[in-house]
């Protein structure tokens, strides 16, 4: 078990008598949850391993029971505490893909090489994702990720080139 840890939902309530909880899924990645493998329960600063016995999806949530849980006064106290892996749990992503830690905190420059600040986090409204860059005495500047203006990203030395379409810094 490495020290890093990857939010992959929350527990936000508890579903029936034996032991099932709801979780809002904050990953792409469904397999997650499937039977067997192992979640982190972060409690504070301590986090429990917990193995998944079974998981559905109801209404739009994520159903999971633990191993060794199989009563709801058991897991009433996972409600509102996040779920989280390894980061060797982590999958590889395609080409182009990239989680999330490995764009927040990277410096965003323009082709001209304009320094414009660094992605502080990401929102997800839609079609495509928008990258929020801090920028110093600005106000923020969303960059959605598509290919017309993130031209490159550099993720080990942490730099994003993009071409800036007309009016985005207004």
């Amino acid at each position: 078990m490495s020290g890093v840890k990857f939010n992959i939902g929350k527990i936000v309530n508890t579903h029936g008598i034996r032991g099932e909880v709801k979780v809002v899924r904050i990953t792409d990645f469904e397999d997650r949850f499937d039977p067997g493998n192992t979640v982190y329960l972060q409690d504070n600063k301590e986090y429990k391993p917990l193995v998944i016995a079974t998981h559905r999806v109801h209404k739009g949530f994520d159903l999971l029971q633990f191993k060794g849980y199989g009563n709801i006064n058991e897991v009433e106290a996972f409600k509102g505490l996040m779920l989280s892996i390894d980061e060797d749990q982590l999958t590889d992503l395609e080409e182009d893909a990239y989680y999330y830690h490995e764009i927040v905190g990277c410096k965003v420059v323009t082709s001209e090489g304009e320094e414009l600040g660094k992605v502080k986090e990401i929102l997800s409204p839609g079609a495509n994702d928008v990258w929020v860059v801090q920028r110093m005495n600005a106000k923020d500047l969303l960059i959605p990720y598509i290919e017309q203006v993130v031209k490159q990203v550099d993720i080990e030395n942490k730099i994003i080139k993009v071409q800036l379409m007309e009016g985005m810094l207004d």
